[in-house]
């Protein structure tokens, strides 16, 4: 992919001038998330980030994008030649509170956190303030007065409305092609089950919310049969979806709509085990993710899955490393200094991608 070479190429300039000591000119750098035929002049990369560490709590390890994400922290900050230590919080917020305490006391010059808990970001922000780290938050995005309460704290995500936006509309786009055979008992409605992440989580909320709206902007008239959360898990995703087929009917099931891959890989397991979505187009239930990761990619591959949205780990990872490393160094945080536009001074907004069958290869 052309966005993978850009985000790589400004890694590589970034370290170049580092490793040089002088500012650039004529290099090159992602705006926001680089997209095809897209580059931007940029001069930086000339601070010494030979003594930078940054501290990174990552709010569980087994969630697959979160994978994703850290492992593109790593490789970004070998890049940039900075230390990097990654823990696991274990999905336990008071975890992750001692572990930001840890850093702190063995000296981190910056921190990077995936909070376990969005809405206990504001005491994460003032252990910061009070050690003089900047803090850049990634994923899961604090209150605004949060973001506002000290100079020295970021955000790097994506807006979630855009992934659920996305989600409908593919599986409107499948509906309004295959209308005879997706509409089962032919009553004109679209029967579905949602399949949420964590209750209370803004990226949960809004994918639910606006994929619905969007099916309901194409014209199609919607009834939802079954909702609940499988908490971003596989295994738990599989087990909802047992429970639905068991008090539904696998044959009133006319689309599942999920809040991500690994919950959307669980529905399709459950959906397998029933003898669908196995290659008889008869037998077929259209399935919808977010996040892109590989497993997700190999099942579109094989028909199991109709589509997902990519939320881009890798521009997530460099980004947040990037800032997180010239907080540290003292630069200024600028599109200049870390390679990605600074919407209020304090966000990076990663645009999401619909991935489909004629796209798909392109994300391997």
């Amino acid at each position: 992919m052309k966005k993978r070479l850009f985000a790589l190429l400004m890694a590589s300039m970034v370290a170049m001038g580092v490793m040089t000591g002088c500012g650039g000119g004529g290099s090159e750098a992602p705006t926001e998330t680089p997209t095809e035929g897209e580059e931007t002049p940029t001069e930086g990369g000339s601070a010494d980030l030979s003594n930078v560490e940054i501290g990174v709590c990552i709010y569980k390890f087994d969630d697959t994008f979160m994978t994703g994400v850290r492992n593109n922290m790593q490789s970004q900050a070998d890049s940039l030649g900075v230390q990097i230590d990654v823990v696991d919080s274990q999905n336990r917020q008071a975890t992750q509170n001692d572990q930001v305490d840890t850093f702190i006391t063995k000296g981190m010059t910056a921190l990077a956190v995936n909070p376990v808990d969005r809405t206990a970001a504001g005491p994460l922000v003032e252990k910061a303030s009070a050690a003089g780290l900047p803090i850049v938050f990634l994923n899961r995005e604090p209150e605004p007065d949060v973001m506002q309460s000290y100079d020295k704290v970021w955000y790097v995500g994506a807006k979630a409305e855009e992934s659920g936006t996305m989600s409908g509309e593919i599986i409107a786009d499948y509906w309004n092609a295959n209308k005879e055979t997706a509409d089962k008992n032919g009553d004109g409605k679209l029967q579905y089950i949602m399949v949420t992440g964590e209750p209370g989580h803004q990226d949960a909320t809004l994918r639910t919310e606006y994929s619905v709206k969007a099916l309901k902007d194409a014209g199609i008239e919607v009834e939802e049969i079954g909702n609940d959360t499988a908490m971003w898990d596989k295994v738990k995703a599989t087990e909802l979806m047992n429970a639905f087929i068991t008090s539904q009917g696998i044959d009133t099931i006319e689309a599942v709509l999920c809040n991500n891959d690994d919950m959307a890989l669980g529905v399709i397991e459950s959906l397998k085990a029933n003898g669908y979505n196995t290659g008889d187009e008869s037998k077929f239930v259209p399935v919808v993710g977010v996040d892109a990761t590989a497993p997700a990619l190999e099942a579109m591959g094989n028909g199991s899955l109709l589509g997902t949205v990519l939320n881009d780990a890798e521009n997530q990872g460099i980004a947040t490393t990037n800032i997180a490393a010239q907080a540290a160094a003292g630069q200024e945080i600028t599109e200049d200094t870390v390679g990605y536009e600074i919407t209020d001074g304090k966000y990076v907004w990663v645009p999401y991608v619909k991935v489909t069958a004629e796209n798909y290869k392109d994300f391997q």
